[in-house]
């Protein structure tokens, strides 16, 4: 089951994800966490310190919102990524997707 919480610093929001970026996952950001994104234009730190497994529609999802973000003048970052799923980013090679700016592996 996919869950996040938000915290606010100075100049930045903070959303710690837990859980699987999956389908469902996709479902709760679309719902819940887009609105919490639009709220300020600090910049957002994505940690991804307890995200064990991400599919397809989780990594469009992030293509998107990373993509949003980068157009309203607001600086993503993703950081404590898992091993298993730096293996896929890198796969896929989401730091020229996105960004090498975006990807903090070692955050």
């Amino acid at each position: 089951m996919f869950k996040y919480t938000v915290s606010k610093k100075e100049n930045q929001t903070v959303f710690k994800l837990e859980g699987d970026l999956d389908i469902e996952a996709t479902e709760v950001i679309e719902e819940k966490m887009t609105e919490d994104l639009s709220e300020g234009n600090t910049d957002v730190v994505f940690d991804f310190q307890n995200i064990d497994f991400v599919d397809s529609s989780g990594i469009g999802l992030l293509i998107t919102l990373v993509t949003d973000l980068k157009e309203n003048n607001r600086n993503p970052v993703i950081i404590h990524v898992q091993e298993d799923v730096k293996f896929v980013f890198d796969l896929l090679e989401l730091d020229k997707i996105l960004g090498s700016d975006v990807l903090a592996f070692n955050s």
